[in-house]
């Protein structure tokens, strides 16, 4: 297990310290103690004036914090995630206080009461205060935080939409009001559960159950999704768990895959620009970001209609294009291959020959924009 942890640290903490990492005392009146937090901002979190992030919230941020926030930078850095802001608790040795439940409701009691107060009330509004934060949020446990964690899915407003419970130590009736909770929530939620097989024996069996319980839920605005890792334990399993977390939460975040693309994309029932135009629309419903279409995503639906001949599909993508790309090639490339298509190739010579001047993209430069405004201009005589 140790090996694996330094084999992750040794993979990770390089890409954090390219991040911004802030060390901060947090002074709580609910808990009445000061409570040491770690938080990472997105590179270049200071030049992106307009920009909000995501906030995750990570318990056991003593040993927690530096892995995630590694792993969240590396899948925001090849845009499989978005950027996000990465906040750990430190709860070395007062995990069990933080974390107490009554022995006869089984919900938080004591100090485990104001700490749920402390996250729910204090830590979330004071980063909303101080930081450009979005309004899509995670939170993240370990055996007792993170049976802890799901006591905020039993509110009535849930205020995280993201889960991860890693190897949880469940409270008793936990699994059933989870259940429940997820069955009927009216809002998007997205609830990650692992384990391992070499997991602590009596976690393991009360987990097992639970995913039982998990895999009967009937609502479609539930994502659930369950790992059970081959020699997986109580330990390691975490650092298989969290790639595994992320990738799920935002499969639809991470640019057009091969499957897409040969499942949806060249079927021709399928309009590949109404396909990315949803795809970045519910980004922006789902995770609460207005995103940059990609350029891998623009090139992948360029492929699909070359493929399909749908030339009709370039008349959207160019004017896409234009706004994502403006003052590039991108889009006059596609209003180009439109008209080219489409039965005026002198207006696609002319569109051709206006792409001098403007910024070179992908495979597109001044070079390749005039040879294909002369080749026109050959085959027809102008």
């Amino acid at each position: 297990m140790k090996n694996l942890a330094l084999l992750l640290m040794a993979i990770l903490l390089p890409l954090t310290g390219i991040s911004q990492i802030k060390h901060e005392s947090f002074s709580s009146q609910k808990l009445g103690e000061t409570r040491q937090i770690k938080i990472q901002l997105p590179r270049n979190y200071e030049e992106n004036k307009e920009k909000r992030y995501p906030v995750m919230v990570v318990l056991d941020g003593d040993y927690l914090f530096e892995p995630i926030a590694g792993l969240v930078d590396y899948y925001s850095y090849w845009e499989d995630a978005p950027e996000m802001i990465v906040v750990g608790i430190n709860q070395d040795g007062i995990r069990m206080e933080d974390t107490y439940y009554s022995e006869q409701n089984f919900l938080p009691e004591g100090k485990g009461a104001k700490f749920f107060e402390f996250i729910g009330m204090e830590l979330l509004a004071q980063l909303d205060q101080k930081y450009r934060t979005a309004g899509f949020r995670i939170i993240v446990g370990h055996d007792f935080t993170s049976n802890f964690i799901n006591y905020y899915l039993l509110k009535q407003n849930p205020i995280f939409q993201g889960y991860v419970n890693l190897s949880p130590d469940l409270a008793p009736e936990m699994a059933d009001r989870i259940t429940s909770a997820l069955n009927t929530a009216e809002s998007r939620k997205w609830f990650y559960l692992a384990t391992g097989t070499s997991d602590v024996p009596a976690l393991k069996e009360s987990i097992l159950s639970f995913d039982n319980k998990l895999k009967t839920i009937e609502n479609d605005l539930v994502a659930y999704k369950f790992d059970n890792f081959e020699g997986g334990t109580h330990y390691s399993l975490v650092g298989k768990a969290l790639p595994a977390a992320i990738e799920n939460m935002f499969e639809i975040y991470r640019p057009i895959s091969t499957k897409d693309y040969n499942e949806k994309l060249l079927q021709t029932s399928v309009s590949p620009t109404e396909f990315l135009a949803e795809k970045y629309n519910s980004i922006e419903e789902l995770y609460g970001i207005k995103r940059k279409i990609s350029l891998n995503d623009f090139m992948a639906v360029y492929r699909a209609i070359e493929k399909t001949r749908n030339w009709d599909e370039y008349k959207d993508l160019y004017k896409m294009a234009k706004e994502h790309y403006p003052g590039t090639m991108l889009g006059t490339f596609f209003e180009a291959r439109y008209e080219e298509e489409t039965g005026n190739p002198r207006r696609a010579m002319r569109i051709y020959q206006n792409a001098y001047g403007q910024e070179k993209i992908a495979f597109l430069d001044t070079d390749f924009m005039l040879e294909k405004a002369d080749a026109i201009k050959k085959d027809f005589g102008y």
